[in-house]
């Protein structure tokens, strides 16, 4: 469908008006305009959906157009675009990999001129039109392979952006790099001779020795969550860069964010281990993919449960960048002491470093979910099988 026709007053106040409404549902209907593609609008009345809470500034503008459901599931959020755009600096940026362009939106708020490349025309299109609309003067979109365009403008930028997608013949796979369009690690050396400074995200589901096996001069690695869900893995490297690399977990909240940070060493550090005390701490989820352990109880006055429990505890209260909890009661678990707590009750649960699954000991001791107590099932120094019954203060 031409995009005049979406224009067209009467389907944009249609999809308007459907913002709520199930699009199967709407999809049985009968199209209310026989000379237009039923299916291209219901797919931007999917897209402005999912735009919602992703893309607010996109959702509230008037006359932006959605290439598909899939682009506005696949970009990055607005909240994770803006976190990425204070890492950058300078005049110059230019995106191997544009997509829907969230990204290059929130950098063109710190970099005096950012260049889109994307290799759909149709998408490329889409982008620029949708940044008219967004007023946005300082992007350049040009369509075509990166490559080929950063070779042909041939000039120094201060930042290399790129998003690479993981090629369809990859799936099932363990996820790295090399098995990603651009394939980065093949091409980095290529990217050096345009930029000094390249960040590159990947998915989260890229384990961090992994990536590093692949990558050189990278100086530090951001673990990006969103409301304790992570997000994206932000790498980014330096020509010629060869000191210790920085691991910053950053968890983004509503409100605030929390975050955590260390050098990625060899050196090993000791864990201080301790049996429960009157407070429990669970890192947040960024810290947990950073696997900053070991770091915790270098950086705050808490003691581990267990090697690999990844749960601590301490005598007084203090700020932690994760869930903080009061500890009500400890129990041994066994028979008698489930029989004798968990009477149909509701509770929510937590397993760590523990042999049963939350699924199985609800069925196993008819455990509801939900409620106020929050209880954790785990191994304490020891190496006995315990249950924390806490209150949930954070």
């Amino acid at each position: 469908m031409q995009r005049e026709s979406l224009l067209a007053r009467e389907i944009q106040d249609l999809i308007s008006q459907n913002l709520t409404v199930d699009v199967t549902k709407l999809a049985l209907q009968k199209n209310k305009f026989s000379n237009q593609d039923w299916i291209a609008i219901l797919n931007q009345i999917t897209a402005k959906q999912k735009a919602l809470t992703k893309l607010p500034t996109w959702f509230n503008t008037k006359n932006i157009i959605y290439p598909s459901k899939v682009s506005v599931e696949q970009t990055s959020s607005e909240k994770t675009a803006d976190y990425k755009s204070k890492l950058v600096s300078g005049s110059t940026l230019i995106d191997m990999t544009g997509g829907l362009g969230v990204d290059d939106y929130y950098f063109a708020q710190r970099i005096q001129q950012v260049i889109h490349c994307e290799i759909n025309p149709e998408l490329s299109q889409i982008v620029a039109y949708n940044y008219e609309q967004l007023h946005v003067k300082n992007i350049q979109c040009l369509t075509g392979d990166s490559a080929d365009i950063i070779k042909k403008l041939n000039q120094k930028f201060d930042w290399i952006y790129i998003d690479p997608s993981r090629r369809n013949e990859s799936k099932g796979k363990v996820f790295m790099l090399n098995d990603c369009s651009p394939n980065v690690p093949e091409l980095l050396d290529f990217y050096f001779n345009f930029s000094d400074k390249i960040m590159i995200k990947t998915a989260p589901i890229l384990d961090i020795t992994a990536g590093l096996s692949e990558l050189k001069n990278v100086s530090s690695i951001h673990v990006v969550a969103l409301e304790n869900e992570v997000k994206e893995l932000l790498w980014v490297l330096q020509k010629s860069y060869n000191q210790s690399i920085t691991i910053i977990a950053v968890n983004l909240l509503k409100n605030n964010s929390e975050y955590f940070s260390f050098y990625l060493s060899s050196n090993t550090v000791l864990d201080e281990h301790s049996l429960p005390e009157k407070y429990l701490y669970e890192p947040n989820a960024a810290i947990m993919k950073a696997a900053g352990f070991k770091e915790i109880t270098t950086q705050f006055e808490v003691k581990k449960l267990h090697q690999h429990s990844h749960l601590y505890t301490s005598k007084n209260l203090i700020d932690f960048p994760g869930r903080i909890f009061e500890i009500l009661k400890k129990l041994d678990y066994n028979k008698q002491n489930m029989k004798s707590i968990f009477k149909g009750e509701k509770a929510n649960i937590t397993t760590r470093n523990f042999p049963e699954t939350v699924d199985y000991i609800r069925n196993k001791w008819a455990i509801k979910d939900g409620g106020d107590l929050f209880c954790f099932f785990t191994t304490d120094m020891n190496n006995d099988k315990i249950v924390l019954l806490c209150n949930k203060l954070k």
